[in-house]
């Protein structure tokens, strides 16, 4: 055989590509070495031309697959203006991914905010510390009888500056007292029946406390006191409809018409108090997560509630 034939390590060598690549090219039928008398392989002009193209395409991305439909077709235009449109497209995903990333990057290496909320929980527990990373829109407090959801309220209307604790001794007469407080219920009384609520001294009287001027962040004490079901319904839409830049208002609840888990949205959340006294925590309205199981175990239908109104828990001695 004449000496422009190489052997297969010297051909690899040229084509800056290891012997290995070459055999799977052949192996693959994109190139048919000749064979020396010995049975070695030999690389002429044509078939290094040949391998030098496929090795150009590999270096470009393409895949050994694309390689041989690319030189089969005769014309490699088409083939890599698809592959010019494959990879482009590829920067610009990368492009976004990295951008990302970096604002990722960026939000790490900015000092992490206090904590909205912090502060030692005061008894039945033991001056553990009780941390609220965010104050949202609404929150809703609420726990079994006797797991001082109720404290937890006090403490958190005494900490969040300007805060305001609405207790159960509601009174209505305040919109009689204040023209301006007044003007203020009346539309959002309106807009309540409109959706099926029941006019009500109880439920004045809540919305003279929630409508009422001044206070940057209201808690709420047992929200759903002397208001039907309807009424509790209604109530619950208006205050998820408040949006997340409204005053932030903490409600303590057991009624699963004011903590409807499925209606949950962004811009609430759910603090729990266990029945041991352990430290309370955020629950996700979500099946599965922690603590929503025996969240839904202690809410109760409206009807529920009012059988059970006045049921205080007692703390037995020893």
């Amino acid at each position: 055989m004449s000496s422009p034939y190489l052997k297969a390590s010297e051909a690899a060598r040229r084509l800056g590509i290891s012997a290995k690549a070459l055999r799977l090219y052949e192996a693959r039928g994109l190139v048919a070495p000749a064979r020396t008398a010995a049975g070695w392989r030999a690389y002429g002009p044509d078939e290094m031309q040949r391998a030098s193209e496929i090795a150009s395409l590999r270096a470009l991305g393409f895949s050994l697959a694309e390689v041989a439909r690319a030189l089969k077709g005769g014309s490699l235009e088409p083939a890599l203006a698809a592959h010019q449109a494959a990879l482009e497209q590829r920067i610009r995903a990368l492009g976004a991914m990295a951008a990302k990333v970096r604002g990722l990057r960026d939000d790490l290496a900015k000092p992490c905010a206090p904590a909205a909320l912090a502060f030692d929980l005061p008894w039945p527990w033991g001056g553990e510390r009780f941390v609220l990373p965010e104050i949202v829109a609404l929150t809703y407090i609420t726990g079994p009888l006797g797991s001082g959801k109720t404290r937890l309220a006090l403490r958190i209307a005494e900490t969040v500056p300007g805060a305001m604790f609405l207790g159960l001794a509601r009174d209505a007469s305040g919109c009689d007292a204040d023209p301006a407080l007044a003007a203020r219920v009346a539309p959002v009384l309106a807009s309540l029946v409109a959706a099926g609520a029941t006019t009500s001294d109880a439920l004045v009287a809540l919305l003279a406390g929630l409508e009422a001027d001044g206070p940057r962040a209201l808690v709420v004490d047992l929200v759903e006191q002397g208001l039907d079901e309807p009424t509790q319904r209604a109530l619950a839409a208006c205050l998820r409809r408040r949006g997340p830049e409204a005053r932030p208002v903490f409600v303590l609840t057991r009624s699963s018409a004011i903590l409807d888990l499925d209606a949950v949205g962004p811009s609430e959340a759910i603090l729990y108090c266990p029945a041991n006294h352990g430290v309370p925590f955020r629950v996700a309205p979500t099946p599965g997560s922690l603590g929503r199981e025996a969240l839904a175990l202690c809410l109760a239908t409206p009807e529920v509630r009012a059988r059970t109104a006045g049921t205080v828990a007692v703390r037995l001695a020893g």
